[in-house]
């Protein structure tokens, strides 16, 4: 489970407390689809819209793929003081379905209204990124409105070189994910080892 940091908000219902606040990022329990449709139901009609296109609420069968249900489908949670503050979940694609190189996941990231533009939203897409990488994923697969500018300037700031594709409803954005760099072990590979320690005749 990673925690982070996130910067004080305003007031109302589900706001920040004032100071820093830690907020838990972990894969969502099945079981918690209750809480998983209170915090949508809660969700701004704005936000609802941006996330699903549509000022929708989900509905049962919609809650189960959101709640990782599927065998395909990853979903993660960002927690405060044990009320779910974000969601995050990627839906593994055949590649025929996405014209995204390799092997694509289409992600789908929202946050609290009140939690917005405090990190909630980078920590998800980081734990969900990290998290896709160990299945194999090598693209990432994005529907974005044209008016979602935040959306579209993370993007743009993070992927600069995203595939970006126009419907008459969406942007669609293809994200390759570079692989992951190995870690640079501290200690000295043994030939140098030899050799310093002949410089000094030792």
């Amino acid at each position: 489970m990673e925690r982070t940091q996130v910067a004080p908000g305003g007031g109302g219902a589900g706001a920040p407390p004032s100071g820093c606040a830690t907020v838990a990022i972990r894969p969502i329990d099945p079981a918690e689809q209750a809480a998983l449709g209170d915090f949508f139901a809660a969700l701004s009609v704005e936000s609802r819209y941006r996330r699903f296109f549509a000022p929708v609420r989900p509905t049962h069968g919609l809650l189960d793929l959101l709640a990782g249900g599927p065998a395909h489908v990853d979903a993660i949670v960002a927690v405060a003081d044990g009320v779910i503050v974000g969601h995050a979940m990627s839906a593994d694609l055949p590649q025929r379905v996405y014209p995204c190189p390799g092997r694509a996941t289409d992600v789908g990231v929202v946050v609290a209204d009140a939690w917005q533009s405090k990190g909630v939203g980078a920590a998800l897409m980081r734990a969900l990124i990290a998290r896709a990488r160990a299945r194999g994923v090598t693209s990432l697969a994005m529907d974005v409105l044209p008016g979602n500018r935040r959306v579209l300037a993370m993007i743009l700031a993070h992927w600069p070189d995203a595939a970006v594709g126009r419907n008459p409803d969406s942007i669609d954005v293809c994200i390759p994910l570079p692989p992951d760099q190995p870690r640079r072990s501290r200690l000295r590979p043994a030939a140098e080892w030899v050799r310093a320690l002949a410089a000094v005749g030792g």
